[in-house]
């Protein structure tokens, strides 16, 4: 039995601030579905823990990555702003150089494993 693919997960630390794999995806479902319950909801989050996540994205950069409407009659709804478009594409060009760079030594390690 084979070990399924390796896969690099990359969590970035400014300090406070972080960026990883779950606040990209939840920007991603958010641009996909147009509401952070929507999102949360495809990640089996709570809206509470959804929106927790964007206020801590807004809150750090200088530039909100989310930008969103209340409910009401007319509906609520969210959108990920251009910031959060540019922020999501470096994140992705990062995480996709970091994993170029280190397949060598993955596959280095992969091979180490006892079988699955």
């Amino acid at each position: 039995m084979t070990h399924p693919p390796a896969r690099l997960q990359l969590r970035i630390h400014f300090g406070d601030a972080m960026f990883g794999p779950g606040k990209a995806r939840l920007l991603e479902l958010i641009r996909d579905h147009g509401s952070i319950s929507a999102a949360g909801r495809a990640m089996d989050m709570s809206y509470k823990r959804a929106w927790g996540l964007v206020e801590e994205m807004n809150a750090a950069f200088h530039t909100p990555l989310v930008a969103s409407a209340r409910g009401g009659p007319g509906g609520g709804g969210a959108t990920v702003t251009e910031a959060g478009l540019v922020a999501l594409a470096h994140y992705r060009a990062i995480e996709a150089q970091a994993t170029a760079a280190a397949l060598p030594d993955i596959t280095a390690l992969q091979a180490m494993l006892k079988p699955g």
